[in-house]
């Protein structure tokens, strides 16, 4: 397997279950995980509900996979997307795959790319089920990619898009998604024994892995940070240790919870 950042993806976009105005943004994110390899979005193109769609497609150069619906009420798009992505894992052409959905019928696909040894990672909306957000190795809600573009385009003085998606984009998220709570903290807190020192101390690197493996949403992103070191400052209970390597200006970060 190569490592995380060279990681072949697959991008599988469920087209009925998830909004098209933060596209440029998930993509964005997904290089820091791999290259997408197969870029391939799914739906009835022939629905007015789906028109958006177009010019997203063009720009980012996905691959349209048209699936009428067989019968009304029931999803086809589903199916052919996973049987896509069985015939894609087979191929041996790709270490991972990004779905994009907020639709549960994934759950049970997640899992089994996981078995055959894949990377999965979850795009979809904070209303996404539970079951879907645990199938993934990592789950991004789709809401902090928009509210960071948002807060990037303030933060440059960038006069704001008047087109319909970055209009939507912007109506996505204006708050975190998620509070700090006790539970929160006593997952960190309960991380950190896992993999401590004899003085408490834990290194904020493996922390952040093993949380993602405890909870594939974890990001300090919901709750308003863009950095792990950010949200555990702000809650007042942890203590924090900037460590020289001895190479260069680099430093490592280490925490511990106050006792």
């Amino acid at each position: 397997m190569n490592n995380t950042n060279d990681l072949r993806l697959a991008v599988l976009i469920d087209a009925d279950n998830v909004p098209y105005a933060s596209v440029k943004e998930m993509f964005e994110e997904m290089a820091k995980y791999g290259t997408p390899t197969f870029k391939r979005i799914y739906a009835d193109w022939t629905k007015p509900t789906v028109s958006g769609w177009k010019g997203v497609l063009l720009e980012n150069a996905i691959t349209p996979i048209q699936q009428y619906s067989y019968t009304q009420g029931k999803n086809a798009t589903d199916s052919a997307m996973i049987i896509d992505a069985m015939d894609i894992l087979y191929s041996g052409k790709v270490d991972g795959f990004c779905i994009v959905s907020s639709d549960s019928d994934f759950t049970k696909l997640a899992t089994r790319l996981r078995e055959a040894g894949m990377k999965v990672f979850g795009f979809g909306e904070k209303k996404t089920p539970k079951p879907f957000i645990a199938a993934c190795d990592k789950f991004i809600y789709i809401e902090i990619l928009a509210d960071e573009q948002e807060t990037e385009e303030q933060e440059t003085g960038k006069l704001p898009a008047t087109k319909p998606e970055k209009q939507a984009a912007k109506r996505l998220q204006k708050q975190p998604i998620l509070k700090t709570d006790k539970k929160l903290i006593k997952l960190i807190t309960d991380t950190i024994e896992d993999i401590a020192d004899e003085n408490g101390w834990a290194f904020l690197g493996d922390l952040g892995n093993i949380l993602i493996k405890k909870q594939p949403n974890f990001d300090s992103r919901n709750y308003g940070f863009s950095k792990l070191v950010q949200l555990m400052k702000s809650m007042d209970v942890f203590e924090i240790d900037h460590r020289e390597t001895g190479k260069g200006n680099t430093r490592h970060v280490f925490v511990r919870r106050i006792s």
